[in-house]
């Protein structure tokens, strides 16, 4: 009887030449990108030597596969350049198709029962971002009957109030709270509108105003961790930018996806994203060149460039000091958004004195209302004070965490409240730490 043999997968070899590991140091980088999407993956080198033997990965592992290999070679890295089979479903999507994508990923978002699953995906550090002049246009091909509708400039009023709102809730009550509420909003309101007949102008209005709240979405996905979702919102709102022509929510959406790779510690693509950004802009006021160049300035440092971090930082301080007073919607940047990008190069560049101050400085000239900022920037002093030896300075600064945490939903919060209790579990004898501790204990007990 005929016996079926395997054919050895020489793409996967070729990769695995080209990324110089050994077939262990492959197995590792999947176990690690496997993490990050919530599988719990133990391979060894025996079954990578079972992939290039010809057998394949479980179908859910493949894209961690892929993931790990294009980390390692800094480009994205198809199915079939793996060897592996082309997922179903790969045609190009319909010139249409960001809408219906966007209500997909919405209505899975706003599910309790499918959000565990969408926050575990996977973020692409080598994901191929489109072009605006590739975008520009699209939505031209969508059917909108009548040459006016039920859908109209009330409609666009209405998607750009409730971001505001929902920005708002989120500054104040957290991540946790506030993007429940857009994913419905978006499905339930934003999709249908996109849909209805309208006029061309009236459409591209609610494509760009439906394109800011998708950005805000995924910033909040950001925020509570989840990356590789807040990545595929924040592309979904490049592509519905594209279609409404709308330059300004491009380049945001940009600088959004460059703080992202910066907070994941992806340096070179934090710099791409953020020069992307800046080259994407239209005809820039002053606030949002300060608002491109100061994450021009903290990627730049992540490279190690002194040079053009500093440059970049001198940019933003002259463009914010030429701004207006009025606080435009340009991500809300202001001095003490200007300071924090300070504390960052600085602290990248090994200057931690230096960094605490720019970064209590920071503090003092946030708005009150800002509970959400302020939790992170009080957690990151109290860490780098921590750093420099001032413990007691520290617990004091952990307090005033502590203060606006418990007010909060906030994944990134939560990340902090860990951090806090790791850091000072070693120094339970000292006078600060007991005080601190006991209050730990008792967030801890409310929280759970």
């Amino acid at each position: 009887m005929a016996t079926s043999r395997r054919t050895s997968n020489t793409s996967l070899a070729l990769l695995l030449r080209q990324a110089a590991w050994t077939e262990q140091q492959f197995a590792n980088a999947v176990n690690r990108a496997g993490a990050e999407a919530g599988l719990t993956l133990r391979y060894e080198q025996s079954a990578v030597a079972h992939w290039l033997s010809g057998t394949m990965p479980r179908p859910q592992v493949r894209p961690v596969v892929l993931e790990a290999l294009a980390r390692r070679l800094g480009r994205p890295v198809t199915h079939a350049e793996a060897g592996f089979p082309t997922r179903p479903g790969g045609a190009a999507p319909a010139r249409n198709a960001a809408v219906e994508e966007l209500l997909d990923l919405s209505r899975d978002d706003m599910d309790p029962s499918r959000r565990g699953v969408l926050q575990a995906g996977l973020y692409s550090a080598a994901l191929a971002v489109p072009l605006f002049s590739d975008l520009a246009g699209r939505a031209e091909a969508v059917a909108r009957p009548g040459r006016a509708g039920r859908v109209g400039a009330a409609q666009v009023e209405t998607v750009r109030a409730v971001t505001d709102r929902v920005a708002d809730i989120l500054d104040e009550f957290g991540g946790g709270h506030a993007r429940p509420m857009a994913a419905a909003f978006l499905v339930n309101s934003v999709r249908p509108w996109l849909t209805a007949p309208a006029s061309e102008q009236v459409h591209d209005d609610l494509l760009a105003a439906a394109s800011d709240l998708t950005y805000l979405t995924g910033w909040m996905a950001m925020y509570e961790r989840a990356h590789g979702l807040g990545q595929r919102y924040y592309v979904k709102a490049l592509h519905l930018a594209g279609e409404a022509k709308d330059h300004l929510t491009y380049c945001r959406t940009l600088r959004g996806m460059s703080l992202q790779a910066s907070s994941l510690g992806y340096g070179a693509k934090a710099l791409e994203l953020a020069d992307s950004a800046a080259a994407a802009a239209p005809s820039a006021g002053p606030r949002l060149v300060a608002f491109l160049r100061g994450q021009q300035a903290h990627a730049a440092s992540m490279t190690g460039d002194r040079h053009t971090a500093i440059t970049r930082l001198r940019e933003a301080e002259t463009a914010l000091s030429k701004a207006d007073s009025r606080r435009e919607s340009i991500g809300g940047y202001d001095a003490s958004a200007y300071l924090f990008h300070v504390s960052h190069v600085l602290y990248e560049f090994k200057d931690l004195p230096g960094s605490i101050k720019a970064l209590n400085s920071s503090l003092k000239a946030q708005p009150r209302q800002e509970r959400q900022g302020r939790v992170h920037s009080h957690a990151l002093l109290a860490q780098r004070q921590f750093e420099l030896g001032h413990l007691d300075a520290a617990c004091a600064t952990w307090h005033r965490f502590l203060d606006d945490y418990t007010e909060i939903s906030s994944a990134r919060g939560d990340a902090h409240f860990a951090t806090l209790r790791t850091r000072i579990r070693p120094h339970h004898r000292a006078k600060a730490v007991r005080a601190l501790s006991e209050r730990v204990r008792h967030v801890a007990t409310v929280k759970s």
